[in-house]
């Protein structure tokens, strides 16, 4: 399926098959970008180590994380699937999955709001001829609101089981990872997990304990950068902003912005969605950053929050700047490197350089209209020497 942010994709093949999936899961999260943007500024502004910390306007922060961000995907996807009436069941859906959870429910959602629509899609397409006239809108609207209902239900015995169950098992690997000192390859499953919105359980549940008690004997943890450095997203977003889609290169600054110096990691997440081969970008930025920190033995003395570059400077012992700046710098850089790579510096950013320029395909208009009635009526038609719009 295409939509504004993806192009078609054919063939069958693996490859054909993740692309479409991106394109998926894009297509739920990218109209939504706007209310994650604003959801970005007001944790950054408000939140109690924000730059304007507020209480009242701070309370504000979770409800939109994990209810209202979560239901405008399961409500986009569930209108993807079957137009308005898969969007109202979808958001329905998405609230059975996100009462309770106690963590961003969006992989939930993506799940949950397509497959409800798809369902009642399917009862509608059995029940449609079936329907009396006269009947049709008491028909619609118990059948939607039976569907929707049943979902929520469901969502809520079964899906978010799964996905807490997800969590723990991310978090658990990290923790593996790290008590073999392979925290390098502790990347391989914190930035995945990051994509699917984990990365609060992953960073507060996991690493953050394990920061504190080790700050407490040393004075400073490499744990409290493992997910927090925002080297990697950086380095996703300026390969967007250069070598990525056309429609979206204007919306990246601000989320460079949001991300680099506000600290909102959530706003570069639905980039990697939208092309999830540069997963492995962010990947290789997380594991040079956390070489980095290793080799020049940085630390910070507290887990920064948000994770912004000033917040970074503000956590960093006396002395220890250098191996923690330059760890962010190589993230960014790596990130940057890998994603151009995998963006084909622009060749492979789903554009279709099949059609005309603008100003070529304009330049033809004035050419074939230079020949007025008059001319034509006294003179000869000349012979065509030269190609037309020449």
């Amino acid at each position: 399926m295409a939509t504004p942010y993806t192009p078609q994709i054919t063939g069958q093949g693996p490859k054909a098959q993740i692309q479409r999936l991106g394109g998926h899961l894009a297509g739920m999260v990218m109209p939504n970008i706007a209310a994650f943007i604003a959801w970005g500024l007001i944790t950054a502004l408000f939140i109690p180590t924000g730059w304007l910390p507020n209480k009242e306007f701070g309370a504000l922060v979770d409800p939109t994380i994990n209810v209202l961000l979560p239901v405008l995907i399961g409500y986009t996807g569930g209108r993807m699937v079957h137009g308005q009436r898969g969007a109202v069941v979808g958001a329905v859906a998405t609230i059975g999955v996100v009462v309770g959870a106690g963590i961003p429910m969006f992989l939930g959602a993506m799940v949950m709001g397509p497959l409800t629509a798809y369902v009642l899609k399917l009862v509608d397409g059995y029940i449609q001829d079936r329907t009396k006239p006269g009947f049709e809108m008491l028909v619609d609207n118990f059948s939607a609101g039976i569907i929707g209902g049943a979902a929520a239900v469901f969502g809520n015995w079964g899906i978010k089981p799964i996905v807490t169950h997800v969590t723990d098992v991310a978090g658990n690997g990290v923790e593996w990872l790290i008590h073999h000192h392979l925290l390098p390859l502790a990347s391989v499953l914190v930035e995945p997990a990051k994509v699917l919105f984990l990365n609060n359980a992953v960073n507060h549940g996991v690493l953050g304990p394990l920061g504190v008690a080790e700050a407490a004997k040393h004075g400073k943890s490499i744990m409290f950068m493992i997910e927090s450095n925002p080297g990697p997203g950086l380095g996703v977003l300026a390969a967007y902003l250069l070598f990525g889609p056309r429609s979206l290169r204007p919306s990246v600054p601000a989320a460079m912005v949001i991300q680099f110096l506000g600290g909102i990691h959530e706003i570069y997440f639905p980039y990697i969605l939208m092309k999830p081969r540069l997963i492995l970008a962010s990947m290789a930025g997380g594991a040079a950053g956390i070489g980095t920190f290793m080799i020049t033995n940085a630390g910070l003395v507290a887990t920064p929050s948000p994770g912004s570059i000033f917040a970074y400077a503000a956590e960093t012992p006396r002395g220890g700047y250098f191996g923690v700046f330059l760890g962010v710098l190589i993230a960014a850089a790596v990130s940057f490197a890998v994603g151009s790579v995998l963006l084909g510096f622009g060749r492979l950013n789903g554009d279709d350089e099949s059609e005309p320029e603008p100003d070529a395909a304009a330049g033809e208009t004035p050419a074939a209209e230079t020949t007025t009635d008059e001319t034509k009526s006294d003179e000869a038609p000349a012979p065509e020497t030269a190609p037309h719009g020449a």
